[in-house]
């Protein structure tokens, strides 16, 4: 594992160079830099296949920054009666947990009971939950009385509380695993662009070779030809198929998840509430996260894909409403420091003609052309699917088969889990901390940009240098989560972001502060008042 501060030094122009010189094709090109397609790239370049990755925007610019940041098995699969399901992604946690101890925590969950039926209901379902993750299970559950249930969460609504049940569950930072699966898949001999626009396919006797992709950065076009091309791009997937089939039936139903970002005064203490049904039949959780609360999640249908989706007003009346139901202290607009909003590609059906490999909660098509398609699915099962599309990119491109070895794959950044430190600088840097504390002593780096929130010079720099950010956007709202942690406070740093930026990059005053305005638009959309 790399912990100098010349790591991994990921230059974009550099790596953009290398591929488009690159006279052989590739083995796989993967479209999309979301959780899915880090993880079907990361599959393939560890094993040892010629990998080239490309997303049109940023990684984890859409979904995969923008979830409940949980690792779950998901205990209302259970409800459903969905036993695969949750064993598999229950496994998954455990992997996650193992490969990357520096990002992925144990965080207890309470249930809280109001209705004398719920204790031994909810309780008996999460002894199952506990048994099915066997050896890699987080903790126990068990019965809290209702004291015990106020000590964990003080500010729990204490009217008609009979009691709760506690039980474990993983937490994680979501844009921050996506950039350590990014680096983890250069160190395997992979390739990933972002800002790269798959703009069409190529096709040879009706069989997709490659892909066109146009660069945002320098407007140029760009050809690069590959034995398989997946297409992992999430709500993008229909776009992607209608590419290589212009009548392809439609087959992802759009559904927006929103959260509100509360400071933890609202609910000290270092538990998670988790509602399995609200008055609407869906599930809630307050779970805290980096200092603040985050209260979700909604499930609204809505029409299509975004890269910058917005909370509609029901949404966010529904979200506070129900806090206010489970905590003494009423949650107001005013009190909201940021909202976000995400949308699930949910799976209706596939085409006809394809040949459908659908399993777990996740689908994987391959056309009659060859373009494989992954979706679905959750970050909890992302190296699952890429191992599952990489075995039919395997068949499809008539690669050689190869063992798959990432389960037992350490993330960048990892560290022995009894050497993780939650408390420290630059924690979830995992074996990077040390560096970043280099960097920020040597330079006079180290002082917090805003007092609000925990983010250096440091942190700027090293987005920069080492993890490929390229905008004030992909520093504040990615590499560090100061958007999401408070939206206001990141306005105020865009200016002093900008200049350092512009300074690493080679980058004009005036780039700055376009910079800096198109970010403080961008973050006001994610104020309530």
């Amino acid at each position: 594992m790399h912990t100098t501060e010349q790591a991994m030094h990921m230059d974009r122009e550099k790596l953009l160079k290398t591929a488009a010189s690159r006279e052989d094709e590739w083995d796989v090109i993967v479209i999309g830099g979301g959780a899915t397609g880090l993880g079907a790239a990361l599959e393939a370049a560890s094993r040892d296949y010629d990998t080239l990755l490309l997303e049109q925007h940023d990684f984890a610019k859409g979904t995969s920054s923008r979830s409940t940041k949980l690792v779950h098995g998901g205990v209302r699969y259970l409800q459903q009666g969905n036993v695969r399901l949750v064993r598999e992604a229950l496994r998954e946690r455990g992997l996650l947990h193992r490969n990357a101890p520096h990002l992925v925590h144990n965080l207890s969950f309470i249930v809280p009971i109001y209705d004398w039926w719920e204790g031994p209901f909810y309780g008996i379902g999460l002894k199952i939950y506990d048994k099915m993750a066997g050896r890699l299970g987080l903790g126990t559950s068990r019965y809290l009385s209702r004291e015990e249930t106020l000590e964990h969460i003080p500010t729990l609504e204490p009217e008609g509380l009979d009691g709760g049940v506690i039980y474990h569950d993983a937490q994680f930072d979501d844009a921050r695993l996506a950039v350590n699966l990014l680096q983890t898949l250069h160190e395997q001999g992979g390739t990933g662009l972002n800002y790269m626009e798959v703009t069409g396919l190529l096709k040879e006797d009706g069989v997709v070779r490659g892909v066109r992709a146009l660069d945002h950065e320098s407007g140029r076009d760009y050809e690069f030809h590959a034995k398989v091309t997946v297409n992992a791009t999430g709500i993008f997937t229909d776009t992607i198929r209608r590419m290589d089939n212009p009548q392809a039936t439609p087959m992802i139903r759009t559904s927006q998840g929103v959260h509100l970002v509360l400071d933890d005064s609202f609910q000290p203490g270092e538990s998670a509430i988790m509602v399995p049904r609200t008055s609407d039949g869906r599930v809630l959780f307050a779970v805290p996260w980096y200092g603040r609360i985050l209260v979700g999640t909604t499930d609204t249908p809505v029409e299509g894909p975004s890269l910058e989706p917005r909370a509609l007003k029901e949404e966010v009346e529904f979200l506070l409403s129900h806090a206010a139901q489970y905590l003494t202290r009423d949650p107001g607009p005013g009190d909201v420091l940021s909202v976000f909003a995400g949308i699930r590609p949910l799976v209706s059906e596939g085409d006809d003609e394809d040949t459908s490999a659908i399993s777990r909660d996740h689908t994987l098509i391959s056309s009659p052309s060859g373009l494989v398609t992954i979706t679905g699915g959750k970050w909890t099962t992302y190296r699952l699917m890429g191992e599952d599309t990489i075995d039919e990119a395997e068949r499809i491109g008539n690669l050689e088969g190869r063992r798959s070895v990432s389960e037992g794959l350490k993330i960048h950044g990892w560290m022995h889990p009894d050497t993780v430190d939650l408390e420290a600088p630059y924690a979830e840097y995992g074996s990077d901390a040390q560096a970043l504390r280099q960097l920020a002593s040597r330079h006079v780096w180290g002082e917090p940009l805003h007092p609000s929130l925990p983010y250096t010079a440091a942190h700027v720099v090293w987005a920069v240098r080492q993890e490929m950010a390229r905008s004030v956007e992909d520093v504040l709202a990615r590499r560090t989560r100061a958007l999401v942690l408070d939206a206001r406070a990141s306005m105020e740093m865009a200016d002093e972001v900008a200049a350092l930026l512009a300074a690493e990059l080679g980058r004009t005053a005036d780039w700055a502060e376009a910079q800096a305005q198109s970010y403080r638009k961008l973050a006001g959309e994610y104020l309530l008042v």
